[in-house]
């Protein structure tokens, strides 16, 4: 069997391996009210817009070992998943409704990064 090197590579922006959020509440509370008053205007359509401000907001204020986090996903990224989930939940009588969260969950870390 062969044995595995561990390297660790130092990244120059690492400040004490800090992680916390800067975001405040006003910029928590003004980006989700935008998307929920985008929401009901467009009777649900532009949810997956709603969840992306959110999600690029979320990412924007936190900082994980020193480096900030990016959101690169976008609304019609999220609404063409929606359209096969949805496709899904129709095939499977409802019981791919249970996998949906995780499915979200996991397409918003895939869309996560760090920023440098």
């Amino acid at each position: 069997m062969e044995e595995e090197k561990v390297v660790n590579v130092y990244v120059g922006n690492i400040q004490d391996g800090k992680s916390y959020f800067d975001g405040t509440l006003t910029g928590l509370f003004l980006t989700g009210l935008l998307g929920t008053i985008v929401t009901a205007i467009t009777l649900g359509i532009c949810l997956p817009w709603a969840i992306v401000i959110m999600e690029r907001y979320k990412a924007k204020h936190t900082v994980i070992n020193g480096r900030r986090l990016v959101f690169n996903g976008t609304a019609t990224g999220l609404f063409g998943q929606w359209i096969k989930w949805f496709l899904l939940c129709i095939i499977t009588i409802g019981i791919y409704s249970l996998w949906v969260n995780l499915a979200m969950k996991k397409w918003i870390i895939k869309n996560t990064s760090f920023a440098n």
